[in-house]
């Protein structure tokens, strides 16, 4: 009961009284068709995978009205491939991601609420360590509801990314557009359109996509950084297993993919999103590969807000 109730303040703060459940905790797997490089390399492939994992563990005050926020996310991906490329390049690509974020939701009224998260990252690859790894940012956003089955927030995300600072404004958005028809997200990052099929089965389109740059620390390239670009677009059919856990399965397409590796000076002066100012970066170091299809299954526990 005790977790029902934390639950239900939690999506209350945060707008989410149209949905009817809450991902606590998320373990996905992620895999990319074999796809070509581009020139000199045409002739060869690169294979991509990746895992994440995402737990959120909101802190309930104040019957609700205040909520300390915690969502942390683990990613890794992996690039492999048959080339034999110089030294100064990494090859295999493996890089890995952790990305927190934590602070204060306030209600101000049953309409008005804001978010103000500090929103730290360690982006590595695990071959070395220094405090370039380390990122800073945050996240704010203003939220209102104009009625129970609509409500959006507005606002920006600041990343002091290795490429140079990046600025991203925010829509986050939550409509129950009919009885099994619904939208959620926080655009431009990501957006579910679902569609409530049965009991057991909710399907429909996703999209996610975000920049995100690592430290590179291997001999050869110590200094380095990669950058890690997707917009990834896909449809998803999930399904209800047992209890709280859920199966899910996407399948789509990777637009803009790219694993670009620079030296640590090569720097965009600021991007507005993805609008850039000033990119005056040379040619990555490595080759870059193809967009291509890609395939993702999850195992999901959410907690249910409706008896």
């Amino acid at each position: 009961m005790k977790l029902f109730i934390t639950a239900a303040a939690f999506l209350a703060v945060l707008g989410l009284g149209a949905q009817n459940s809450i991902d606590l905790l998320t373990i996905s797997g992620r895999y990319g068709f074999p796809t070509a490089y581009d020139s000199p390399y045409q002739n060869e492939k690169a294979n991509e995978s990746a895992m994440l994992v995402n737990l959120k563990a909101p802190i309930v005050f104040n019957e609700g009205k205040t909520i300390w926020f915690n969502n942390l996310t683990y990613n890794y991906s992996l690039v492999t491939n048959n080339l034999m490329l110089g030294q100064d390049v990494m090859n295999p690509v493996g890089i890995h991601g952790f990305i927190l974020q934590t602070g204060l939701v306030q209600r101000i009224d049953e309409k008005r609420a804001i978010q103000l998260l500090y929103v730290p990252r360690f982006m590595t690859d695990f071959q070395g360590s220094s405090s370039q790894s380390w990122q800073h940012g945050a996240i704010a956003l203003f939220e209102n509801r104009w009625n129970d089955n609509f409500m959006m927030r507005f606002g920006f995300m600041y990343n002091q990314e290795l490429g140079g600072a990046l600025l991203v404004p925010l829509f986050d958005v939550n409509w129950q557009m009919s009885e099994k028809w619904s939208m959620a997200g926080l655009f431009p990052i990501y957006l579910k359109i679902n569609y409530q099929a049965s009991d057991r089965w909710i399907v429909g389109f996703s999209h996610f996509g975000l920049i995100t740059s690592y430290a590179l620390h291997g001999e050869g390239y110590a200094g380095d950084y990669m950058e890690r670009t997707s917009i990834d677009l896909t449809l998803f059919g999930r399904y209800k297993l047992v209890g709280n856990w859920h199966l899910e399965g996407r399948v789509g397409f990777a637009l803009g993919r790219t694993y670009a590796q620079y030296a640590a000076d090569d720097k965009v002066d600021f991007r507005l999103s993805i609008i850039k100012f000033g990119d005056n970066r040379p040619d990555p170091k490595n080759i870059l590969f193809k967009d291509g299809p890609i395939a993702d299954l999850r195992l999901v526990y959410s907690i249910p807000l409706t008896n």
